[in-house]
């Protein structure tokens, strides 16, 4: 038996102020029987001694200290650019943006 009616979904559309043809309203019914078949078979494995978690593996902090390094001078980044101006690259404008 199906957990969700094509009644259930109508109301939800109603709701959600979506309007979907009879196909729609089988298709997403059955969809959202899967989902919730989905989460039961979850819920039935899931131990009372296992803490919540959003990943299977630890995940440590992988970012390196923020530290001054040597790097380009403005001149040197600009050096190729085909235009420059005010030590910044010079595009052209886009979306008819004033000046």
């Amino acid at each position: 038996m199906s957990a969700i009616t094509r009644d259930e979904v109508a109301h939800l559309a109603r709701l959600s102020r979506l309007a979907l043809s009879d196909d729609e309203l089988d298709h997403y019914a059955s969809q959202l029987d899967a989902i919730i078949a989905a989460v039961a078979k979850v819920r039935e494995v899931a131990a009372e001694d296992v803490p919540p978690s959003s990943h299977a593996l630890p995940i440590t902090n992988v970012y390196r200290p923020d530290e001054v390094r040597p790097s380009l001078t403005p001149q040197q980044a600009l050096s190729g650019a085909p235009a420059v101006e005010d030590d910044r690259f010079r595009v052209p404008r886009i979306l008819g943006e004033e000046a």
